[in-house]
């Protein structure tokens, strides 16, 4: 009996390791976190690029090309890479250029100017746009406290960007304004996802094709533009390079789950979580710095991330 018992033992370990974790894929408020917490990291890393003169179009291709490196072994291992057709190559041509390409190149052009810290806080402004959005048409929408948690994370973004436009630093009106374009492109991105989502489909397989057609629109845009693909300018950082490719390509197998499990209202919510880890990430790693005030808008933020935590597990 009692070798019986030893032997079953680290069986029962493992299958509840595997229980957790796949409890923890599976639970959007785990996935809000760990989706906004990989996507708060790309604002100090695009800001190295821009320093090292890295095009926003070639770090933008970078980002696609690794979610589909490190998820093109996984998909074939499963055997789930099926060539999308019908809808799904449908979603996959208007997802990518709806939620990668044009975002992307926002972001990247705009963290050189406006610095990592206040673009990553525009994701705070996503939520609003997609909430107003979703109740447009009429899609899922969250309950009063998470409303509240929405309304709050707005306030802060709102405390931020005043502080932000009058420091002596503030960045010239149009990268503002190019800024504020970022959270409304995501918002349409979020709604579309949603709305549009083939039947049956896998998150990993649309993922690894949406980015795929990315790559795709970025290198026609670089041999028009450019006449080039100019992959050298990464040898000027390659560490940072490969870094970025590694955090895009766990950030999007997370954030299509999420896009799944919880909807548009609640995937804009990474906004919120991205922004706080970005402003933190500029000021001890790029040295950024920012006045008690738009410090006090990040806390308020911050408020509005945990009301909605709890929001969520509420509904749960």
């Amino acid at each position: 009996m009692s070798l019986s018992t030893a032997s079953n033992t680290p069986e029962k370990t493992i299958k509840g390791k595997d229980i957790k974790s796949e409890s923890v894929l599976k639970s959007p408020t785990s996935l809000l976190l760990i989706t906004g917490t990989l996507i708060g990291f790309n604002f100090p890393l695009g800001k190295i690029a821009g320093e090292a003169n890295v095009s926003p179009m070639i770090w933008a291709l970078l980002v696609s090309a690794g979610v589909c490196c490190l998820l093109l072994p996984n998909l074939l291992f499963r055997k789930q890479l099926t060539v999308p057709k019908g809808k799904t190559l449908r979603y996959t041509i208007l997802s990518a250029l709806i939620s990668f390409v044009v975002p992307n190149l926002l972001l990247f052009s705009v963290i050189p100017h406006a610095g990592a810290g206040y673009t990553g806080l525009m994701f705070a402004l996503s939520p609003v746009f997609t909430l107003a959005l979703a109740t447009l048409f009429r899609l899922k929408t969250p309950n009063i406290l998470g409303v509240i948690g929405i309304a709050i994370g707005l306030a802060g973004a709102i405390v931020v960007s005043i502080t932000r436009a009058g420091s002596a630093e503030a960045p010239e009106l149009i990268w503002i304004i190019a800024a504020i374009l970022i959270p409304l492109t995501l918002a349409c991105g979020n709604i579309y996802r949603t709305i549009d989502w083939p039947e049956n489909a896998l998150p990993d397989g649309l993922a690894f094709w949406s980015h795929s057609f990315a790559i795709f629109v970025f290198i026609i845009l670089l041999i028009a533009t450019k006449g080039t693909i100019p992959i050298s300018e990464l040898s000027a950082i390659p560490w940072i390079a490969v870094t970025q490719a590694v955090v895009a390509g766990l950030t999007f197998p997370a954030f299509f789950r999420l896009q799944q499990k919880g909807g548009p209202v609640l995937l804009s919510q990474i906004g919120y979580v991205a922004a706080a880890v970005g402003l933190i990430t500029a000021t001890f790693i790029l040295d950024e710095r920012y006045s008690l005030f738009t410090w006090g808008g990040a806390g308020i933020i911050a408020i509005g991330i945990v009301i909605t935590i709890i929001s969520q597990r509420q509904k749960a």
